[in-house]
């Protein structure tokens, strides 16, 4: 038996937001003095992505410089000695959301280790759907891991390559991994920007100058006053050093299949993905939301933050006022102190307070980016009514949840997705809604690609609505044969 720690059988989501949860973000920089301060305001702007952890390292030409810390960008990368810190002119960052391995330090990225042939330091956003396969396979081998985050098996992997080149190294590792990731590496003074075979977490890349830059988001290159260039291709790693920049294929080309969840919550709204504003498309997504699912009502009222672009759509599509009527507090972090259990019904309020003269003996429509277990949903739609609404109504600018997510998004497990536990009739009920619908599959598509789903090829990620993902599950398939096999036995008994 196999001496790996297990992983977390299910990620570890957090039910007080009732929200899929940021994956991480990176950021990486060639050929610019003090690479590594411009690094720190490339993960400002990439903090939405992540707010658990962060880290930087830096090559000065000679030697590794890496600092890695627990909490915000701005708590730990701002003080005036930062060049002397972190020297050096490529420099790569991570925002971190644990989805895999706990949240303690020896976790935080970037990921270092010593090799034939120099140093690699690794920034990893998304998941490995075979880690697991590939982490006991490297352990029984004897490797030694020093974290239980699934990025290390890419460092073990280009370890034990037989490559001469250490470069070429890290590329054999990239053929080996399975899932979706976006991964920045210095290789030495080398940087490598490399993005998953079907494209599912963005990455892009840009220019300052004569530096190079990339980063999870196009946001990222508008906060450092970079152009942007082009998205990295799905299957591509771009190795810059000295010499330039080229373009090495790990894997066969796909067309991109970008997280649907990109363009519905976690990109911010001022990013550009696969040419399409992301803002745009979530105003669009409620001007189809308002097409599919028409209601009788006085306002409409956003879920703030990341419900008001759908909710702006809907307004000017149905020609029904807009109105905050919810008014968000942005000074409540993750590590505030929880109410005890019998007032954990207050801890809503802490972000969303009802603005009463807005709501007031009307017929409102509340709408959200996503309902995920609805627990939130329920107490949103209690405040509306307290605050005086005559009717609530829902919609939810995005389709029914009903699969879970292996690819870095923490989300609730499938038995606490109520749409995959729950009808229609039986939803609006649980929420105490007047009624309740959902953005079709088609009308995300319409809203994001400009046209229905193609079902032969679809054009997005979209298995947490319709099951279907876009690789293999690896480590999944095989927990599930194993369950499998344990059934077997007790029926067989």
């Amino acid at each position: 038996m196999s001496s790996t720690p297990a992983f977390p059988a299910t990620l570890t989501y957090d039910p007080a937001t009732d929200r899929p949860q940021e994956e991480c973000g990176v950021f990486a920089v060639y050929g610019t003095k003090d690479a590594g301060i411009l690094t720190a305001l490339g993960l400002h702007a990439l903090q939405h992505r992540g707010q658990e952890a962060c880290g930087i390292a830096t090559h000065d030409g000679s030697r590794f410089h890496i600092e890695r810390y627990l909490g915000l960008v701005g708590e730990n990368f701002t003080s005036p000695d930062m060049p002397e810190r972190l020297p050096g002119s490529v420099a790569i960052g991570h925002a971190r959301y644990s989805t895999q391995g706990a949240s303690v330090l020896r976790n935080v990225q970037p990921l270092y280790c010593d090799v034939r042939g120099g140093g690699i330091a690794l920034a990893h956003n998304g998941n490995l759907t075979n880690a697991r396969v590939l982490r006991e396979e490297l352990v029984n081998q004897g490797a030694i891991f020093q974290s239980t985050s699934d990025s290390e098996v890419v460092l073990h992997l280009a370890a034990q390559s037989k490559k001469t080149k250490l470069t070429n190294r890290v590329l054999q590792a990239l053929k080996q991994v399975q899932g979706a990731f976006a991964f920045v590496a210095l290789v030495n003074d080398r940087l490598i920007a490399a993005r998953d075979p079907f494209g599912i977490r963005p990455l892009v890349m840009g220019k300052l100058g004569d530096a190079y830059i990339f980063a999870s988001e196009t946001c990222a290159l508008d906060m450092v006053g970079a152009t942007f260039e082009r998205e990295i291709e799905p299957g591509e790693a771009v190795v810059v050093n000295e010499d330039g920049i080229r373009s090495e294929r790990f894997a066969p080309e796909h067309k991109a299949k970008v997280c649907a969840f990109e363009y519905i919550y976690f990109a911010r709204p001022d990013s550009v993905i696969g040419g399409r504003s992301v803002y745009e498309a979530r105003k669009e997504m409620g001007r189809q939301l308002a097409l599919e699912t028409p209601a009788e009502v006085d306002v409409v009222i956003p879920v703030p933050d990341s419900g008001v672009p759908a909710a702006i759509g809907y307004s000017e599509a149905a020609g029904i006022p807009f109105e905050l009527g919810i008014i968000r507090s942005h000074f409540v972090g993750r590590t505030f102190i929880q109410p005890t259990q019998d007032r954990r019904d207050l801890s809503v309020r802490r972000k969303h307070s009802a603005n009463a003269a807005a709501v007031r003996g009307k017929r409102v429509l509340l709408i959200d980016d996503s309902i995920v277990r609805g627990t939130t949903s329920l107490k949103i739609v209690r405040m509306m009514r307290e605050a005086g609404a005559k009717e609530v109504h829902f919609r939810s600018a995005c389709p029914p949840i009903k699969f879970p997510d292996f690819y870095g998004i923490d989300m609730a497990g499938q038995k606490e997705l109520i749409a995959a536990c729950m009808d229609l009739t039986e939803m609006t009920d649980k929420l105490e809604a007047d009624s309740l619908a959902f953005l079709t599959v088609d009308g995300l598509y319409k809203a994001v690609i400009g046209e229905a789903r193609n079902d032969a090829d679809p054009q997005l990620s979209d298995h947490y609505f319709t099951g279907e993902y876009p690789t293999r599950l690896v480590d999944h398939d095989r927990d599930l044969s194993a369950k499998e096999f344990q059934l077997s036995l007790l029926v067989d008994a």
